[in-house]
């Protein structure tokens, strides 16, 4: 351990690896022993192995390690929240081309999607750190281009995270109020004709619900996670026994649901086919948000790529148990693509029904996990704001950064989480000047994921996947294929949801995705070269940092949450 007598430099090539010299790096793993040695015997404690990792990587543990593998797996399942992400998102195949779209889409990206997780969880569990992407994307790259690479990816990562949030919080309001208007007060005229200040303020009351939640419930999230499971598999079944039994609108023909293809956009049929993934896209993209846990999970290097794999197999079969009944009894194609609230789950099970009480006593339990599902994107989010502001790249950080540890906010980054919370809640004032807004907001949440998704993959690839070999969770002979089936989709995934969802456009149903994306890009641009390209030096990643910085420190860190 000689070389701790040579002060850090932040200057030098900030991997302080092989990597900048097209080597490998040589994986985390190797340096577990000196960094658990040398940490124990300045602390006098015996160092939990993961946060041994993360002092490796140069960072001082800072939450509580206090989510176990199936807890992992559980708020992963959670971040998706199949059915409510595919019910809250139905109009869009719905219009793509129907049941066809809505049924081959769904299984087309899912498969897709598993490409993507395996890439990232092999990546991962190299780099097992809440900075997540942008982090590893820094290691990966050439010494070159690490800083500008990450800095990226790491602006993406977070405008990804936050507008997610937005989308699945904006949607719940959109959902709650089209199933309370299952009850009618005339054939087809709901009771609650919401207007745009109206929903904007279900909104509002429901992000902050799920803020104030994951802030002062912080220690009882991964029960809450559990309990969404046990939730979900009864309401998916009760849809599913129902709806078929009852069917008060008729039945439809297997040949039907598989085949039948009735695109209502205006595009053309193969083009309309696409931007009907967006519900599939949308119901998958929170694949990677699940990184920016890894310092509170027990074991991250492995369970967390474990996760997010497993994750998209149980959601594609949840999602089939959730779709196949729906288009069974879905009523005519036409009626649900006209529905102002553009949200046909509600009045496809009522028809189904036949009775608005029973609709609602179905409809319940995509409410509750909407809810839920809003939480562990808070969660989410507000770990990505933290991280990346741990190493200096938002303005503000110095706020941002900070983790509180009074009693009742025990463990969570509070400014990161407002912060995030603020965005959200100014992005949405774009519904008072497009009814399309819930579009953009979906739609520059999945470009923005997908982006952060691309870029550590691609580096990887492209540097000949040299930085893998021997990962603790190795694709091995299947890594080159899955990450090049991960940039396909990415290169296809993001012009395409700048589209409109249908054509002729107007100003009022014009897709913003574009619009809020370049504008997040121009902050994050302008930002970088007013004070980046001088400050910004990346993660803390060179290992005499993190062995020094753990000096006479390492004791506070195990104290710290």
């Amino acid at each position: 351990m000689g070389f701790l007598a040579n002060p850090p430099d932040r200057n030098l090539d900030q991997a302080g690896m092989a990597a900048g010299h097209g080597q490998a790096a040589p994986s985390t793993k190797n340096q577990l022993g000196d960094a658990r040695k040398v940490s124990n015997e300045e602390s006098g404690t015996d160092l939990d192995e993961s946060d041994a990792i993360l002092l490796a990587m140069g960072y001082k543990p800072e939450m509580a390690r206090n989510r176990s593998t199936l807890q992992v797996a559980f708020m992963s399942f959670v971040l998706a929240s199949i059915p409510y992400g595919l019910a809250t998102t139905f109009y869009y195949p719905l219009v793509g081309g129907g049941p066809a779209n809505i049924i081959w889409g769904w299984i087309m990206v899912s498969l897709i999607i598993i490409c993507v997780a395996a890439s990232l969880g092999e990546i991962t569990s190299v780099y097992p750190t809440a900075g997540g992407v942008y982090y590893q994307t820094f290691m990966l790259a050439p010494a070159k281009y690490k800083r500008v690479l990450s800095w990226i990816c790491g602006w993406a990562y977070v405008v990804g995270n936050i507008t997610i949030t937005l989308a699945v919080n904006f949607g719940s309001a959109l959902f709650i109020i089209s199933c309370v208007n299952v009850f009618e007060s005339s054939p087809g005229v709901g009771i609650w004709e919401a207007s745009a200040w109206e929903t904007w303020l279900v909104f509002v009351a429901i992000t902050l619900f799920c803020n104030l939640v994951s802030s002062f419930g912080n220690r009882w999230l991964a029960l809450i996670d559990t309990f969404a499971i046990f939730w979900t598999l009864a309401g998916v079944v009760a849809i599913l026994i129902v709806t078929l039994v009852l069917a008060k609108g008729g039945r439809h023909s297997g040949e039907y649901v598989f085949t039948h293809f009735e695109p209502q956009s205006g595009w053309t049929p193969g083009w309309s086919f696409c931007v009907g993934l967006l519900q599939a896209a949308y119901a998958t993209s929170s694949t990677g948000m699940i990184i920016s846990m890894c310092e509170e999970v027990q074991e991250p290097a492995t369970q967390v790529p474990k996760a997010m794999v497993a994750t998209i197999l149980i959601n594609l079969g949840a999602g089939l148990m959730f779709l196949l009944p729906l288009l069974f009894v879905i009523p005519d194609l036409s009626t649900l693509a006209a529905l102002a609230s553009g949200q046909p789950v509600p009045t496809i099970i009522a028809t189904a029904v036949g009775s608005p009480g029973g609709a609602i006593g179905l409809l319940l339990p995509l409410m509750v996990l909407g809810l839920i599902c809003g939480i562990g994107c808070t969660t989410a989010a507000s770990r990505c704001v933290w991280a990346f502001s741990r190493d200096g790249a938002i303005p503000g950080s110095k706020w941002w950064k900070q983790v509180n540890n009074t009693t009742a906010l025990e463990g969570v980054p509070v400014y990161a989480m407002l912060l995030s919370m603020i965005v959200q809640i100014l992005l949405a004032v774009i519904y008072f000047g497009s009814v399309a807004a819930y579009n953009a907001f979906s739609g520059v949440g999945v470009i923005c994921l997908t982006v952060s998704y691309a870029i550590p993959i691609a580096t990887n690839l492209f540097t000949g996947r040299k930085h893998v070999k021997g990962a603790p969770f190795a694709l091995g002979a299947l890594g080159l294929f899955c990450n090049v089936v991960a940039l396909a989709w990415s290169c296809l995934a993001v012009p395409l949801f700048c589209m409109p969802t249908t054509i002729p456009v107007t100003a009022s149903l014009m897709n913003y995705a574009s619009v809020v994306f370049v504008a997040f890009i121009l902050i994050a641009g302008a930002w970088y070269i007013t004070w980046g390209k001088k400050n910004y030096q990346g993660p803390p990643t060179h290992e005499d940092t993190a062995l020094e910085t753990s000096r006479g420190s390492i004791g506070e860190a195990k104290m710290a949450p």
